[in-house]
Order: C-alpha cells, then structure tokens, then sequence
C-alpha cells in the first residue's frame, strides 16, 4: 500500500493591495506538477483536504488555503475583497511559496478566481479543472442574491442567504449552509458577489475560460446539467464531467466521484507544458518555503 503523506497546516502573513491579510493554509511535499485548490464562497480549505487520500496522486506538492474573508484567514479590511482581489492573493500566495507551474482547480467563487488567473497567465498552468465557476451570466445563482434580495445590513443578508440556500431542494444546500456563519464574514460579501456578478455579466469569461491553452475540464453536478453552455464547451475542447447524485456541491454530495474524476484527469495531463516560457522564478520570501 502506498504511504500517504501528510498534509501540514500554516499561516502565512501577506500585504495584498495595501491590505494586511494572515493566510491559514495547508500544505503536502511532494516531487510532482504541484496541485492548487481554490474554494468556493461560504467553504474553506478543508473541501480539499482529501486530496491526500488519493494514493494516485501522492507524488504532487498541495496546496490549499482560505481566502480571505473565509475560513480561518484573517484580513484587516474585508470591504476591500473582490474577485480581483482574490486573484491578487492567490499571485502572492504562489510567489511565497515558490510554485510557477501547477495543476489549478477551483469551485465556483474560487473557479472563477482560477479562470483569471489562467487567463492573465496562460504560461504558468499545467490543467485547470474548473468545478461549476462562474463563467457565463447564468452562474450567477448565488452571487446574483446581492441583487435579488437587497439588504444594506451586511448581518442581515447573510441571515436571508443562509436561509435560502437552507431551503433549497438542491443537494447538499442545507449542509452547506449549516456551516456558513462559520466561514465567510458578512462584510465580505457583497464586495465578493458585486464582483461576481459584474465579471460574469460583462468579463467575456467565456471566451477567456476556453483561450487558456491547458487541458481543461468543467465538472458540474447532475441537478446542473440543464446549463445552456455544456454543448459549446465540449465542441471546444473541454472535457465535461457530470458527477451524479450532486448540485453545485459535488465535493458534499458525491466525493468519490468528484475526487475520481479529478484524479483521471490530472494523470493524463501530467507532462503538459505551455506554448509561452515559463515566468522568472519569484524571489523567496524572508517567511520561507514550505517547498524547501
């Protein structure tokens, strides 16, 4: 039997945009294309955390952290978090810990910060796997509530949030939303969901998903399979992987699946490598590397 190895927590304080934020992160070594998790509004790092069970994959560096405004990452100004914002964090996060070329998956919020990441550097991704992010008006389900159901008590829309997303006949809604209070912070909100809508009405996502050069897939639950752009991305060279048994949370309503799935898929792209030349190594920074 494989030895799985072990996942090591950290924190990692960064200055983003002028703004003072502490990343709680975890971290696994390994000699591999490094894996790179990005969660999605309301989770945190741990929806990956069972990365390390995969025997398949025990080779790969992971990393995983919170964004800020969630989990246990603390951010000094949470009016200032965004989407752009979040790219600007997961840049510094990789400069620090010294990975220029990696294997990127990200969930919803945290799938539409991948596609801009890709997107403004195409050279630095091995394959992206893109789990139900934002990347046409349509996905906007939950950002779109900023809108939908206004409310300047930033307390008070979280509450209705929680309460919809409660009652909701979708897999793994009540779960989720069992948990939220504890993840994201209310004044983080609407500057994160603002952004969401605002990139996913008027950003071209979709055109700028399907120009990053790597391999890609777009994984979506089977309550989702209605999405009007499935077809299009097929005949556009990305791999569509529907997990059964599922809504927008695959990583709650079927793991196994989602984690297969997501296995396969990162071992048949190990040795990709993109057309432009790779970014000029980050200088360390006086933190240290969980990589050394």
């Amino acid at each position: 039997m494989t030895e799985l190895k072990r996942m090591n927590k950290f924190r990692l304080p960064l200055v983003i945009d002028g703004v003072q934020v502490e990343i709680s992160a975890m971290f696994r070594e390994g000699t591999g294309v490094p894996l790179v998790f990005l969660h999605g509004f309301g989770s945190t790092k741990e929806d990956y955390a069972d990365v390390m069970q995969r025997a398949e994959l025990t080779e790969h560096p992971i990393l995983a952290y919170d964004a800020p405004g969630c989990g246990e990452t603390d951010c000094a100004d949470l009016s200032r978090i965004s989407i752009p914002f979040l790219v600007a964090t997961a840049l510094r996060v990789l400069e620090e810990l010294e990975i220029d070329h990696f294997h990127l998956i990200g969930h919803s919020m945290g799938g539409l910060t991948a596609l801009i990441l890709g997107d403004e550097h195409p050279d630095r991704i091995a394959s992206f796997i893109d789990i139900e992010g934002n990347v046409a008006p349509e996905d906007c389900f939950l950002s779109r509530q900023i809108i939908n159901h206004p409310n300047d008590d930033p307390e008070g829309f979280l509450a209705g949030f929680i309460d919809r997303a409660w009652n909701s006949r979708y897999f793994s809604s009540a779960l989720y939303s069992a948990s939220l209070r504890h993840k994201v912070r209310a004044a983080a909100v609407r500057g994160i969901f603002e952004s969401m809508v605002e990139l996913s009405d008027q950003g071209d996502l979709m055109n700028r998903f399907l120009a990053i050069p790597a391999p890609k897939m777009f994984m979506y639950g089977q309550q989702n399979a209605s999405l009007s752009y499935l077809e299009h991305l097929a005949t556009h060279g990305v791999e569509v992987a529907e997990i059964a048994d599922s809504g927008h949370f695959p990583m709650y309503s079927n793991p196994p699946e989602m984690w297969s799935r997501i296995s396969d898929f990162i071992r048949r792209t190990p040795e990709f490598v993109p057309p432009a030349p790779p970014l000029a190594r980050s200088s360390a920074s006086d933190l240290g590397s969980p990589l050394r």
